[in-house]
């Protein structure tokens, strides 16, 4: 657990960058810090690893003030990730991953298996052990920080804004790598980002500072949503906080229908507007229309817009493969990816309003809860 108690942060020129904060980051948990510029979230994330020296206030760590230590040796024991990876251009990847082993006095044979083993876990292929940073992509290197700062296993992790260097669809994998190692390794994660839809992806709670360092709300991701402590949180947050709030809600049983599915290389026949291509496994590839075909279906034919939910998954996923597919039918699959049928917007919006009715006991009858398997 890392406790900040009445921290305040002021420079010589009368600048305050945090202002007594009081703050408890749950062991095991990912506390994410976020807000506008100049709110003080990289000044706090590097007053716990000793970077930055507070003002006033104090720190602990697991109980134990981290002022009481010695700054070399707390930060061994501290994973940090930064933006840009901060790799060291003339060490391979290996040497890279294993700086702070060797700096432990790991022997070497450890310290080569245990960043093979991390290179691997971070997503990445042995191959890429003997190259230097220069030779992988914005993305692969973000990898290998992660990967750094687990190498000694620390029970904390700093990150400061580690996915911000990199496009939207890799910063996105990194995000879902993130959820997977956390989910196996459960450490206690102070992270750092300006971006409210990754501190709310990302978080078990998130802590939303105002611009000159002072604590504006700290709550779980869903809470934050639906109960802003202000305007100021409101704003921040952005209108359309009732829409990422679905994010939290599993999508019911909803009215699921069948669909006309088509095979890549076979031919259409018949007059429906739109119809669905799958693969041998069943799993949705594309949307085409049928009209607009001279022959067999091909690559080159499937319009690929729509996003793809789970039946398991959340309203917000149901409505946005609704209302993202060309053909405006939500595509639904079961846990193994395989198509189970459609949704429409509609009709997420009909389970979306019943799930807010105060007089809904469980068990009531649920007009969501009949299911089509007629085609349409």
């Amino acid at each position: 657990m890392i406790r900040f108690d009445r921290v305040t942060k002021r420079y010589p020129d009368g600048t305050t960058a945090v202002d007594a904060l009081d703050l408890t980051a749950p062991t095991g948990q990912t506390t994410v810090l976020v807000g506008p510029s100049g709110c003080g979230k990289t000044t706090s994330l590097r007053m716990v690893n000793r970077m930055i020296e507070p003002t006033s206030g104090s720190i602990h760590l697991d109980g134990r003030d981290v002022a009481d230590l010695k700054a070399a040796e707390l930060r061994r024991g501290i994973g940090y990730v930064i933006q840009h990876a901060g790799l060291f251009p003339h060490r391979t990847i290996i040497e890279n991953i294993g700086t702070v082993p060797a700096l432990l006095g790991w022997d070497k044979r450890t310290t080569r298996d245990r960043s093979m083993e991390l290179l691997e876990r971070v997503g990445l292929t042995p191959d890429l052990a003997q190259r230097y940073p220069a030779q992988l992509s914005g993305g692969q290197q973000q990898r290998v920080g992660v990967a750094r700062a687990l190498a000694a296993d620390p029970p904390v992790m700093l990150m400061d804004e580690p996915f911000s260097a990199v496009d939207p669809v890799v910063r996105e994998q990194l995000q879902d790598e993130f959820l997977r190692l956390q989910d196996e390794l459960h450490k206690t994660i102070i992270f750092v980002t300006h971006d409210i839809d990754e501190a709310i992806k990302l978080g078990d709670q998130v802590a939303v500072l105002r611009t000159g360092g002072r604590l504006a709300q700290v709550a779980t991701p869903e809470y934050l949503l639906t109960h802003p402590a202000d305007d100021f949180v409101a704003d921040f947050v952005g209108r359309d906080r009732g829409y990422r709030a679905l994010s939290f809600q599993a999508a019911p049983r909803l009215p699921l229908h069948a669909e006309r599915t088509l095979l890549l290389g076979e031919t259409p026949n018949g007059s429906a507007p739109w119809a669905l291509v799958v693969s041998e496994g069943n799993e949705p590839l594309g949307w085409v229309r049928p009209a607009d075909l001279d022959g067999p279906v091909t690559e080159a034919d499937l319009l690929r817009g729509g996003t793809v939910a789970r039946a398991s998954g959340s309203l917000r996923a149901a409505l946005d493969a609704a209302l993202s597919a060309p053909s405006r039918r939500g595509v639904i699959v079961d846990d193994s990816g395989e198509l189970i049928g459609t949704v429409r917007a509609h009709e997420v919006l009909a389970a979306i309003e019943n799930a807010k009715r105060p007089d809904r006991q469980d068990g009531a009858d649920d007009p969501t809860d009949e299911r089509e398997d007629h085609p349409s």
